[in-house]
């Protein structure tokens, strides 16, 4: 008995090696940053082992995991990755339960994998904490619209009516079924992004789907006024996001220095293209073309900077979105690493398969 309390006690000395988990942690943070997400894992995984309570090291192991999930991939290699990434974050919250990022990082993984009522009690958790957090009052009207949209888009499908035409659902009793089961949801989702609104007024999302919410609420209204009534507060909000979107595109900043590579060029130099989500209110509006952004890339291929060309308003957030994760291969003069600047395109098509957001 007391022979297994000494190799108990000795392991637990062992494994507090703070110099051992400095190393490892350092090591990792350099595979990190080259984005060698694998090895960084390994790494992380040893300064944990090292040192149970380093906050520091189970932060970059949760977001190693995260680095390597992707969203809307359902292989079960990359749910074990989020698996393992939400769990590393969670054992970050059992040691600082109000750890800001491994809040925002369990909410965001479940938000992306459309779990909502678990993403919903994460943004509630975090406004407990930051009452003053507009992104997460944003993130729950968002999970409100959600939540309803599909049924709402199926119930027009079956009704034959035009995605693109406007009025109130015309089957009464399918109107009350809809108020009964979405109505308190729509009216908390629209509630909460006026919350978001007030916190930032320039929060142009949020006012995308001010829009949407209210525009789609009009449809289960009663009487022509009440539909009128919303269907025009609606496209006010509408007018208000393109209008901020336009000027928040036209105060981009200029693209860092750099040799100048054409963009065919810099293409084959592509490692890692991530393809930008349709915004919704683009696609109601039947807003389609292109985005050209000029690209800063660093020595290591990453997109350090980004600046608009030429697109519609209501693309250009979602491009630069996209973009933003790009990653190339890096671009050598005369042997040695340098920083780039490339013109891109980014294409939205209605008639393409892409993800609506």
């Amino acid at each position: 008995m007391r022979l297994s309390l000494l190799l108990v006690a000795l392991n637990a000395l062992w494994a507090q090696d703070p110099i051992a988990a400095r190393d490892a942690l350092n090591q990792g943070v350099q595979n990190f940053r080259a984005a060698r997400y694998f090895d960084a894992v390994q790494s992380f995984q040893q300064a944990v082992d090292f040192d149970p309570s380093n906050v520091t090291a189970r932060l970059y192991l949760a977001n190693a995991y995260f680095q390597q999930w992707v969203p809307g991939n359902d292989s079960p290699e990359n749910e074990r990755l989020a698996a393992r990434a939400q769990d590393a974050f969670l054992q970050v919250l059992t040691l600082e339960p109000k750890n800001n990022l491994a809040l925002a990082s369990v909410a965001s993984l479940t938000l992306n994998q459309k779990k909502w009522n678990d993403a919903r009690g994460w943004f509630e958790r975090i406004i407990a904490d930051e009452p003053n957090n507009a992104d997460a009052y944003y993130s729950l009207g968002f999970i409100a619209w959600s939540e309803w949209f599909p049924a709402y888009s199926e119930a027009r499908v079956r009704l034959g009516m035009d995605p693109a035409a406007p009025g109130p659902l015309p089957d009464p009793v399918m109107r009350q079924d809809f108020l009964l089961r979405f109505g308190p949801r729509i009216e908390s989702g629209i509630a909460n992004l006026r919350k978001a609104l007030e916190l930032n007024p320039r929060y142009e999302d949020a006012m995308s789907y001010m829009n949407l919410l209210i525009r789609e609420r009009a449809d289960l209204r009663d009487t022509a006024d009440e539909w009128r009534r919303d269907t025009a507060e609606a496209d006010q909000w509408m007018q208000k996001a393109i209008e901020t979107k336009r000027q928040k595109a036209q105060q981009a900043p200029a693209p860092l220095s750099g040799i100048r590579v054409g963009g065919a060029v810099q293409e084959l130099k592509l490692l890692n293209r991530v393809d930008p989500v349709y915004p919704a209110l683009a696609q109601q509006a039947r807003i389609q073309g292109i985005v050209k952004l000029s690209l800063a890339i660093s020595k290591e291929g990453a997109v350090k900077n980004v600046s608009v060309i030429s697109g519609h308003p209501l693309l250009v957030p979602a491009a630069i979105q996209a973009v933003q994760q790009w990653i190339y291969r890096p671009t050598l003069l005369n042997g040695s690493p340098v920083d780039v600047t490339t013109d891109v395109t980014v294409p939205f098509n209605l008639d393409s398969s892409v993800t609506v957001k």
